[in-house]
């Protein structure tokens, strides 16, 4: 890496990963794909939710925030993904760069508190269904759907301005977009305290939201085994299915690279963990939620019909 005697960069290089030639345009072409498909289906979900109104209920409105989330999410790293895979090291200026940053770890802990949202409404459908729209109103879903996104902003900050404080003595991010570690790597000075605040404030978010989800679901699966039939048992837990499939993929990945041991990961192994959160994870949502739902496949023919009706005329 070269090194400046300044400590404030006006820009930085993305690494990215190391490919050429064919691979190069495959893996580009796979991205862009997978990104397009991604915008899609997340799109989709958004739009059905509002055009049906079997689909008006709670658990499908924090769906449908989740996946307005996953929009902004995945569109805030694969751009510079893309264009590290087609062009190879990319310069990046410092704003844009600590923008990245920025924008990046506010919707993951956004969509941390959001997941732990979610579980509270399944817990509420299941284990209070006499109260359940008393409790998760359209008001209440509006106010815990806007504190998750100010709760997720505010929290970042603190990471964020810690990164942006550092003198850089090195230009190169061994990523493919701004995260912390990497450029954490690249400061003149010790910052094992600043990457100790990160796991503290990263880490406790993580785990208080993954603990009150765990709690949440020890009281579904003891009002589940209690339920008569068994029909009723395997309809409860489908509606909690793809919740926890989200939840395990998100949580997962995101402890091994913000909570886990650094040093104990080869090289590069980061970048490739940080694709199954930023990237693969929103690409599942839509397919998690709605090719195992009965209801959603409802709501899609009776969109499709309402459409065909339309196109036909008078």
């Amino acid at each position: 890496m070269d090194h400046v005697n300044h400590t404030w960069i006006q820009s930085f290089i993305l690494v990215g990963f190391t490919a050429t030639g064919t691979l190069r345009l495959l893996a580009f072409s796979g991205t862009l794909c997978i990104y397009l498909l991604t915008l899609a289906g997340n799109l989709f979900i958004i739009v059905l939710v509002q055009a049906d109104s079997g689909l008006s209920t709670p658990m499908y409105f924090f769906i449908s925030v989740l996946s307005f989330l996953e929009l902004w999410y995945v569109s805030t790293t694969v751009p510079t993904l893309l264009h590290t895979l087609l062009h190879g090291h990319s310069p990046i200026s410092s704003a844009v760069c600590f923008i990245q940053l920025y924008v990046f770890h506010s919707l993951g802990m956004t969509e941390c508190y959001l997941l732990g949202v979610m579980a509270l409404d399944r817990y509420f459908a299941i284990c209070h269904p006499l109260h359940y729209h008393a409790l998760v109103s359209r008001k209440v879903q509006l106010w815990l759907a806007g504190t998750t996104w100010m709760a997720g902003f505010s929290a970042a900050l603190v990471p964020a301005s810690l990164t942006v404080t550092l003198p850089f003595c090195s230009k190169e991010v061994a990523h493919y977009f701004c995260d912390l570690a990497p450029l954490m790597r690249l400061a003149c000075v010790d910052t094992s305290w600043c990457a100790q605040v990160h796991i503290v404030v990263i880490g406790m978010i993580n785990a208080c939201n993954l603990v009150l989800i765990l709690g949440l679901y020890g009281g579904i699966l003891r009002a589940v085994l209690k339920l008569p039939s068994a029909a009723s048992r395997a309809k409860a837990f489908s509606t909690c299915s793809s919740h926890i499939t989200v939840v395990t993929l998100f949580f997962g990945s995101a402890f091994i690279v913000y909570v886990g041991p650094a040093g104990s990961r080869p090289e590069g192994t980061d970048k490739l963990i940080a694709l199954v959160y930023s990237f693969l994870t929103p690409f599942l949502n839509p397919i998690i939620y709605t090719l195992p739902n009965k209801e959603v496949r409802e709501a899609v023919r009776r969109v499709s019909q309402r459409i065909r009706a339309m196109l036909k005329g008078p």
